[in-house]
């Protein structure tokens, strides 16, 4: 799946107002057969998403019409738990860009970062301004500035900054991965291997 570039995004968001989701509650344990990153977005959240008898649950978020967009926003600790780099292909796969919350595993935020999809950690007040805000009004949008490593509440201009590490923000704002990375920096690798002996 290529990484796409991030750099400023506008859009409505997804609330999931709980705090604590582990990666088995982002992607099932039972989902983690295949190793194509295609398809994870189908069982996000899947045991919250649907019943014993496999019907969607009208009430949870990603059920409900009345929520699009392509930020999601968890409670505090978003992505504790197990390790697993499939949690970050299910919210990509899903066609989230951003995940906000006042505190993310250091695991899943390196994995999903891994993944072309940004962390944004703020903190506890400004996600909780954010949560009424969405629930004031579902059709609410939300500005990401990556540049500026900013985000803000479009109608109330309020706005936080937050922490990226340095090297991601370059990957995410040229769409790299790790290799596409090296691969940019041939020249500069070639011209230093030239002064070595």
């Amino acid at each position: 799946m290529p990484i796409e570039k991030i750099n400023t995004i506008v859009s409505r968001a997804v609330p999931i107002p709980i705090e604590e989701i582990d990666t088995d509650q982002i992607i099932p344990a039972r989902f983690l057969k295949a190793t194509d990153k295609i398809g994870f977005g189908d069982n996000l959240f899947r045991d919250w998403r649907y019943d014993n008898n496999n019907q969607p649950i009208p009430s949870f978020p990603l059920n409900d019409a009345k929520y699009t967009g392509s930020i999601l926003v968890g409670g505090k600790n978003f992505g504790c738990g197990s390790s697993r780099e499939h949690a970050a292909w299910a919210i990509a796969d899903y066609g989230f860009r951003v995940v906000v919350s006042s505190f993310f595993a250091d695991i899943f935020k390196n994995n999903v970062l891994n993944n072309g999809v940004l962390p944004v950690q703020i903190s506890e007040s400004f996600l909780s301004e954010i949560f009424r805000e969405i629930e004031h009004n579902n059709e609410a949008e939300f500005k990401l500035d990556l540049p500026n490593q900013t985000f803000t509440i479009i109608s109330s201009g309020k706005s936080e900054s937050f922490d990226i590490n340095p090297y991601k923000k370059d990957c995410l704002l040229n769409g790299f991965d790790d290799i596409d990375y090296l691969i940019n920096k041939l020249p500069e690798i070639e011209e230093f291997e030239k002064t070595r002996k």
